[in-house]
């Protein structure tokens, strides 16, 4: 237990497993962590409270982890190019946790990431508040990488990056009623750096408020990689002055230097837009760039509305392939794949079952 009405200085931590039975932690006061990045000499520099190998672990209590991020952002060769990139700690990470639950916390101004589940299995998170400036480089707010059957729901995030992303062999994610802005939107991926394999699947985004935030509802993969993203569904999500509201993106590239073009692509398919409305920052309010050799294929569009305070949204297509059904503003501009025409079937059905 961390009681309330303190305020504590943790250095990094390892709390490591299995333990012999199950373990609750209690924080209702403060953590703070080391304000000099100096403390990290000699230690991981990415974890600063790291729980592996725990099963049924409950982290709560309605208190504050404060990372204490601010040299570390100023350090960061995303606020200045003259910095050498470097690692930075992630707040929380949860390594190889099985029937974990985390609720009522709130996680503010981590070094880089907020939280983190790596190999983790069923997870439910719930009534969180997730806090960085806009201008905080990396800070994502729950980010999920090789972990299956992670719920997350009831959470408001406002960071400098992602607020949600969801990475490399996950599959059975659920987002529930989720408020996120600042920052850059929910996203899966980045997949498929370094011409890496991948594999996103059976995920649910369902009930979301996004405002002011850089991007909507995305997926983003790099060229060059293998695997797929599929049977992901986004759907009842409200959008306040968002720019690139709904977005697929098979040419990521975040470098210093153009990335060259590549033959190989992670796979985008069954992939479905259900219940978007709102008002879009940028004329282009929906954007479907896809591989030229592995196209994006079966993409759905359903009860879509997205205006624009400054004039007409649109809409951008290449090598998107999928159907779109009832009211789609802007005017959807998918190719209709074949198999839409013979059967008259959504491509979502599959993952209405979720």
């Amino acid at each position: 237990m961390i009681p309330g009405g303190y305020t504590y200085l943790v250095h990094p931590v390892d709390l490591s497993g299995p333990c012999k039975s199950r373990v609750t932690l209690t924080i209702s006061g403060t953590i703070v962590a080391p304000k000099d990045p100096e403390a990290w000499n000699g230690l991981n520099p990415r974890k600063w409270l790291y729980f592996h190998g725990v099963n049924h672990l409950t982290v709560e209590g309605g208190g504050t982890i404060n990372g204490m991020g601010q040299e570390w952002w100023a350090r960061s060769c995303k606020i200045n190019p003259k910095n050498p990139c470097k690692h930075a700690p992630t707040a929380l990470t949860f390594h190889r946790c099985k029937v974990l639950k985390i609720y009522n916390l709130m996680i503010i101004n981590s070094q880089q990431m907020h939280i983190a589940f790596t190999k983790c299995l069923r997870v439910i998170t719930t009534n969180l508040k997730v806090i960085a400036p806009a201008t905080s480089p990396n800070t994502d707010g729950i980010h999920i990488s090789a972990s299956r059957g992670v719920e997350v729901k009831n959470s408001l995030v406002r960071t400098g990056d992602d607020c949600i992303s969801i990475v490399n062999n996950s599959s059975r994610i659920r987002i529930t009623s989720i408020s996120c802005g600042p920052g850059h939107g929910i996203s899966i991926g980045s997949l498929g750096k370094s011409k890496s394999w991948a594999q996103v699947h059976n995920v649910m985004i369902d009930g979301a408020l996004l405002s002011n935030t850089e991007n909507g509802v995305r997926i983003k993969t790099w060229q060059g990689g293998g695997g797929y993203a599929a049977n992901i569904k986004f759907q009842n999500v409200l959008m306040e002055n968002v720019s690139n509201p709904i977005i697929i993106d098979q040419y990521y590239c975040d470098a210093w230097f153009p990335c060259a073009n590549q033959s190989t692509a992670v796979k985008v398919e069954n992939v479905s837009f259900v219940h978007i409305k709102g008002s879009s920052a940028t004329e282009e309010a929906m954007r479907f760039a896809c591989s030229d050799t592995s196209p994006c294929e079966d993409l759905y569009l359903e009860d879509i509305d997205l205006v624009s305070y400054r004039g007409i949204t649109k809409s951008f297509c290449w090598e998107a392939y999928g159907s779109s059904s009832g009211l789609v503003h802007p005017t959807p501009c998918l190719t209709l794949n074949d198999r839409f025409i013979k059967e008259k079937i959504p491509p979502n059905s599959a993952i209405d079952s979720f």
